[in-house]
């Protein structure tokens, strides 16, 4: 049997259900996966990330390069063993630190020279290396040596930045050489359609086994990422899952997966948590606001996660004022489980081939009367009326 395969089950519009068959177990999408950039979800342990729902870990390539280092990493069993996740992993390349750590790196067309922020040693990066790296750490998805430029950029930086990528993408491809792994090609272009729709043309011509859309919630505005996704799901082939990286916001999620997009990652739900908010169909609410300290209630009425099964909102409330690590664990443990809740009732709507009702039904709790137009108009383009 082949290692990888993504089979669609049902659409509604535009939004799908898929298998995704890895070596280390099949996944149904959409799904959200987890943010572990040290090879650890901050505060949680791997038995609980299962027995919420999480499917796929998400690694982070320079991070681990760092520290402890991918060939210790492989030499104690790869990051299945390592970080006692049995389940499918993926880690990125390493071409978001490209933008977020822009003052401390220089591209060239070799690739990109970091002066790292742990010790500021000088640590070269190019898409071969990447891929070494990410063959070592064994993640059984893994992404293509990419930029992800900052916004706003000027066309002909994009330009230039896209077609650099996809040479990138061409000898990341010829460095691979783990059947058991599948390579994820990554489309940039900014916001700009023209060149969005040409890095992705270019990119599907690889033929691979996935494809992300990168480059996007990096500061453009909502109207902006959601019609970049519309335009990159038409492009990118059918059989293949789909990949937006880095959008975890619950609106993000519904709107992107009306659009038939099938894979998610963000830090989002956890690093709120551990800022003390927890993430409700109604939005955010804030632990340490004062009022919360009376409140009998559990964090989400009809919950099943284990802090809403235990603990009332007082309780978490005066964790998060008293500074108690439990405040984050029980906060980041809930939000992941309202996006799993979430993605679970989104492929229960598409089965059910009314993916549009799910999608009112969440804006008409979270927004109210007040629909934002690029909601409205991301599930018209879905074909969700």
């Amino acid at each position: 049997m082949e290692p990888f395969r993504f089979v669609i089950q049902a659409q509604s519009g535009r939004a799908r259900v898929g298998l995704l068959s890895t070596p280390h177990g099949v996944v149904e999408t959409p799904l959200f996966m987890p943010v572990g950039t040290q090879g650890s979800v901050k505060g949680l342990l791997p038995k609980d990330l299962k027995a919420i729902g999480s499917q796929v870990l998400l690694a982070n390539t320079y991070h681990l390069l760092l520290r402890p280092g991918p060939e210790r990493i492989r030499a104690l069993g790869g990051l299945h063993r390592f970080a006692g996740w049995p389940g499918p992993w993926l880690t990125d390349s390493g071409g978001f630190q490209v933008m977020s750590l822009g003052h401390l790196r220089r591209i060239d067309e070799e690739g990109v020279v970091f002066q790292s922020h742990l010790d500021g040693r000088l640590i070269r990066l190019t898409p071969e290396r990447s891929l070494e790296v990410q063959e070592a750490l064994g993640a059984d998805l893994i992404m293509a040596f990419d930029e992800c430029p900052p916004y706003p950029s000027p066309p002909e930086y994009l330009k230039a930045s896209l077609e650099r990528t996809l040479r990138w993408l061409e000898r990341s491809l010829k460095a691979k050489t783990r059947p058991d792994q599948a390579l994820f090609g990554i489309a940039q272009g900014g916001t700009d359609p023209g060149l969005r729709a040409l890095s992705t043309r270019e990119t599907v011509r690889f033929d691979l086994p996935g494809y992300a859309i990168g480059g996007l919630a990096v500061g453009e505005s909502k109207e902006e990422m959601l019609s970049m996704v519309a335009l990159s799901t038409e492009i990118l082939p059918q059989g293949k899952p789909r990949y937006l990286m880095g959008v975890g916001h619950p609106e993000d999620l519904v709107a992107a997966m009306g659009l038939g997009v099938d894979l998610f990652d963000s830090v989002y739900p956890t690093r709120t948590g551990r800022f003390g908010s927890a993430l409700l169909p109604e939005g955010r609410i804030n632990l340490k606001n004062a009022r919360y300290l009376e409140d009998p209630r559990p964090l989400e009425e009809g919950c099943d996660c284990y802090a809403c099964q235990n603990f009332s909102r007082a309780y978490i409330a005066h964790l998060v004022r008293s500074g108690e690590m439990l405040a984050g664990i029980l906060l980041s443990l809930h939000n992941l489980r309202f996006l799993h809740r979430l993605t679970q009732r989104a492929r229960e709507a598409i089965r059910q081939g009314d993916y549009g009702a799910f999608a009112r039904e969440f804006a008409e709790r979270r927004f109210g009367r007040e629909v934002p137009p690029w909601f409205r108009e991301a599930l018209a383009a879905g074909g969700h009326g």
